[in-house]
Formats: C-alpha cells, structure tokens, sequence
C-alpha cells in the first residue's frame, strides 16, 4: 500500500434506526418517508433523537395520543 491511501477500517457508518416507539405508537408509520422514521443510532427512542423535524413533530403527537385525556382524532375541543 503506498503512502497516499488510508487503510480501511471495519466501521458501522449507519447514522440511524427506526424509532421503536413511533414503530409502536403511531399505526401510519409505515406510510411515513423513510428519513422520517430515523433516528441517532446511539440515542434512545425520543423526540430530539428524528433525523427530520417531521419526523420529530410525528413523536410528539405520538407521545400526545398515548396520555389518557386526548381524542382518538385530535386534541379534544376547549369550552
């Protein structure tokens, strides 16, 4: 090898998963771009960790849909 070329390394370069809670949580994530499902592959299944800012803001309304109090279709009506 001479001296202008690097050795190879045995490296993962992946920059990102499916998010496991979106994969549970949201029934459309199939349907979702694929950038938006990703997330770090080193952080853990939350918001912050979306590659995409829709794919941070469909977290949130997942998160959203999961606590007791909200509609099925949305956020409920104020009086």
């Amino acid at each position: 090898m001479d001296m202008l070329h690097r050795k190879p390394e045995a490296k993962d370069f992946r920059m990102g998963r499916d998010c496991q809670f979106c994969a549970n949580a949201d029934p459309a994530f199939q349907q979702r771009k694929p950038m938006d499902r990703l997330i770090q592959s080193k952080m853990e299944d939350i918001a912050a960790a979306h590659l995409t800012e829709e794919g941070y803001v469909k977290h949130r309304i997942a998160e959203l849909m999961r606590r007791p109090g909200y509609a099925v279709a949305g956020l409920s009506k104020s009086a």
